[in-house]
């Protein structure tokens, strides 16, 4: 069966899916009782037609860019001397969710803002394709990456069949009702206690209080969790307390891992003024999947991220070549999160939460205008002598508005602020991005 006969198919379930919507499913409470969320059956996913390697290779770098922009954003809106994780890849799904119902300046704020010139139906396909594709085989010492994307609407609403259909081809995205409008505070729980699920428990509360209202006519998440061994560990008997120089000059002892290893490695100058810097790659068992390390010079940390730009980065991580490495590294465990709506006006989105045009979200009847009202991320990255797990949650709320020589070994000690970027090594999609200042913070 082609996919032109297929996609029709697709719409018809969503229509009908539109329609138990809009009569409420679950909402059969006495009065006073505020119906419970609850799950209904998703769409039956349309074949859409299939990201060329052009566009999947485009979406990747485009998130890449996005990732960097948001990172820069984060560091200029009160992050510049704290731990930071974040998710390009999760927070980019959220947006690739929220598009294809976006019209006018909404839909092109947000594109520029993602780095993409697809429309929105092939750009949420290469989004999704990406996402599907950076999740291992499921080798018994490979590493564990789970993805899902979920579209909770309100009991009642009316959602459009084409909107819903394109989610659905693109994502697989499972579809929930709530009821905000009279049970804002019990909806918010049951959206988190999802996430937190989703995430193997490692993210709780992605949306805070307040940021799910009783206007709260839809809410799109996406939960990322990953939990990864390197394909070389860290021996625990070489785990030493070694000094860690923070930004403001202070040291402190942190446990500090040590190895000595080949493994792709890069040195150079970039950024403002060409401050050094070094990079490591450090390969996860069993699939694509690597963290990448960049450390400037001591002192050269602020210089070199205001300098840091997209293409930078893609020199950078295209110059690891493999070359033995003396490696220490500290452990670290932190979790960051919050709002990002301050860091994405920062990007140019303006319109979405202001003068929305979300027209592509409501279905037939529905009169009243979205825009969007939240957008949310928390993540959490842990690196130990074992490898990595990390996780994140990312989550948009739509309300309604009231009316050196090769074989030389070199030396690369890791005693000072960096970055670590996880990726998959072979479509360069960045699953997180972050900066470490002070391992024991």
């Amino acid at each position: 069966m082609t996919s032109r006969t297929r996609r029709p198919a697709a719409l018809l379930l969503a229509a009908v899916l539109s329609a138990t919507l809009a009569a409420g499913c679950g909402g059969n409470a006495g009065p006073g009782a505020a119906p419970q969320p609850s799950r209904t059956s998703a769409p039956a996913p349309a074949t859409p037609v299939p990201a060329t390697p052009e566009q999947l290779a485009a979406t990747a770098a485009a998130t890449n860019a996005f990732g960097v922009d948001l990172y820069r954003a984060l560091v200029a809106d009160g992050g510049a001397d704290r731990n930071l994780v974040l998710s390009p890849a999760g927070l980019a799904t959220a947006l690739a969710m929220l598009l294809p119902g976006a019209r006018g300046a909404t839909a092109d704020e947000l594109s520029r803002a993602l780095h993409t010139e697809l429309p929105a139906g092939p750009y949420a396909v290469a989004v999704g394709a990406l996402d599907r594709g950076s999740r291992p085989a499921g080798a018994a010492d490979g590493p564990v990456l789970r993805q899902s994307d979920t579209l909770w609407a309100q009991q009642g609403y009316a959602v459009d069949p084409g909107y819903l259909a394109t989610l659905a081809a693109a994502f697989d995205t499972g579809v929930r009702t709530a009821d905000f409008a009279r049970d804002p505070a019990g909806s918010r729980k049951a959206v988190n206690a999802l996430v937190e699920k989703d995430t193997g428990g490692r993210i709780k509360d992605l949306f805070g209080e307040g940021a799910v209202t009783s206007d709260t006519r839809l809410v799109l998440t996406d939960a990322l969790f990953l939990q990864a061994k390197w394909r070389q560990p860290f021996e625990p008997a070489r785990t030493s307390q070694q000094p860690f120089h923070r930004l403001d000059g202070t040291a402190a002892p942190v446990a500090t891992m040590s190895r000595n290893a080949p493994l792709r490695y890069a040195e150079g100058s970039g950024g403002i003024a060409g401050q050094p810097w070094q990079a490591v790659e450090l390969p996860y068992a069993g699939g694509n999947l690597a963290m990448d390390l960049v450390v400037p010079a001591q002192g050269g940390f602020e210089g070199f991220r205001h300098g840091l730009d997209a293409p930078q980065l893609d020199r950078i991580l295209g110059a690891l070549a493999e070359r033995p490495v003396d490696l220490t590294l500290p452990r670290f465990t932190f979790e960051t999160g919050g709002s990002l709506v301050g860091p994405l006006r920062a990007l140019g989105v303006a319109a979405a939460f202001d003068a929305a045009d979300l027209s592509g979200i409501p279905g037939p009847g529905e009169q009243q205008r979205l825009k969007v009202d939240a957008v949310v991320q928390k993540a959490t990255v842990a690196v130990d002598e074992g490898g990595t797990v990390a996780a994140a949650g990312s989550g948009v709320g739509v309300a309604a508005v009231a009316a050196q020589a090769p074989g030389q070994s070199v030396e690369l000690h890791v005693d000072r602020p960096f970055l670590f970027l996880i990726r998959d090594t072979v479509t360069g999609q960045p699953l997180f991005l972050g900066q470490v200042t002070d391992p024991k913070a």
